[in-house]
């Protein structure tokens, strides 16, 4: 279930935990310029603040609180430490950041469209667009694996669990029955990481040589 932490997931997690503490002691002069906040067509800025390119990335290295932060960490170190032994440094960081700013991207344009037809000002943030980026990978690379997660009671194969989650996500977005909560980051993170392993495969809708990741080899 804990798999071996390896350098860029561990850096990743000292960046993210890092970022919180100076949350902590520095707020909101570090969170609010740096979380995600909507596009404002209207010209009305209540909050003070506006979107500006640099949150689709900064707002994915903050946290509202510290089990926000518990629970995007720990599903980093057992998704992303398999995903990096399997493709390496480079890869497994570009497949990462990829999904942090593709959900993020999904995220701004949800909330500006909500934004637009009158509904409230608020800022966005959190790493749960690039974990679930990463439990889509895993769910691709390890589909039969069996593991039991939160809140899950019984085992279940990393495929099914993808399905779930990702399901799940898209009811809440669409329903609004977990409002606060940045469901459609979460899918836009699958988005993304699903187009950009078909990208490194060369299947539909790209084509053209094989751009995918070597064979996985064996980290002890």
């Amino acid at each position: 279930m804990f798999p071996r932490l390896l350098p860029v997931t561990q850096a990743l997690l000292i960046a993210n935990v890092a970022v919180f503490l100076l949350q902590m002691f520095l707020a909101p002069a570090v969170t609010e310029p740096f979380a995600l906040w909507p596009l404002n067509f209207s010209g009305y800025d209540a909050a003070g603040y506006s979107f500006m390119p640099w949150q689709l990335l900064t707002s994915g290295f903050m946290h509202g609180n510290f089990s926000h932060l518990l629970f995007n960490m720990l599903a980093l170190w057992i998704f992303g430490s398999p995903l990096e032994a399997t493709w390496g440094e480079k890869r497994f960081l570009t497949y990462y950041l990829v999904c942090l700013v593709g959900a993020n991207l999904c995220q701004l344009l949800v909330t500006s469209w909500i934004l637009s037809g009158g509904g409230m000002v608020y800022s966005s943030l959190g790493a749960s667009g690039g974990v679930f980026g990463l439990l889509l990978g895993y769910g691709m690379l390890f589909p039969n694996q069996r593991m039991i997660i939160f809140p899950i009671p019984v085992e279940i194969r990393a495929r099914t669990l993808v399905i779930i989650y990702g399901a799940m996500a898209l009811l809440f977005g669409v329903t609004g029955w977990q409002p606060g909560v940045g469901h459609f980051a979460h899918l836009g993170g699958m988005l993304f990481g699903w187009l950009l392993i078909r990208y490194w495969r060369g299947q539909p809708p790209f084509g053209g040589k094989r751009r995918g990741p070597p064979r996985m080899r064996v980290v002890k």
